[in-house]
């Protein structure tokens, strides 16, 4: 399975926050599944970092993401033509490629973000319990 993780939930993974929860840590966790972490997400990072809303090291997450053998994503035109044509439910610029890119990708958003449900995505929050996870997961491709 192919998981495109949210901002919050790259954070959450890499400090072992526990508002991350048991499903979608398997997930992660699960040498099966092929994790892509958008350089969206380091330039939110790296903008939240830059106004004072968030204190981190933005080589410690480069070091992290290489040492846990997750794929780093580009943006392409592909997913600038599907953002165009999503809707604006929220505001959040970065949430909006990503699920773009997501649905490009045929990836299932890692989000605990309450707008993802209003999106054509394929998506797993992070809070959803361990049992019956895969389930959860597939349940959800609709994208």
């Amino acid at each position: 399975m192919r998981l495109l993780l949210d901002t919050h939930t790259l954070l959450w993974w890499l400090s072992d926050d526990p508002q991350l929860g048991p499903c979608a840590r398997d997930l992660i966790a699960d040498p099966a599944n092929e994790i892509l972490v958008s350089v969206v997400s380091l330039w939110e990072i790296q903008v939240k970092m830059r106004v004072g809303r968030l204190t981190a090291d933005m080589q410690d997450i480069l070091d992290a993401i290489e040492g846990q053998g997750f794929e780093l994503l580009s943006i392409t035109p592909a997913h600038l033509l599907r953002l165009g044509a999503l809707p604006a439910h929220h505001k959040d610029p970065f949430n909006h490629l990503l699920i773009a890119q997501a649905i490009v990708e045929a990836a299932n958003f890692v989000s605990e973000d309450r707008h993802t449900a209003d999106y054509p995505v394929r998506f797993v929050t992070c809070s959803g319990p361990a049992q019956g996870c895969l389930a959860s997961a597939q349940l959800f491709q609709f994208g």
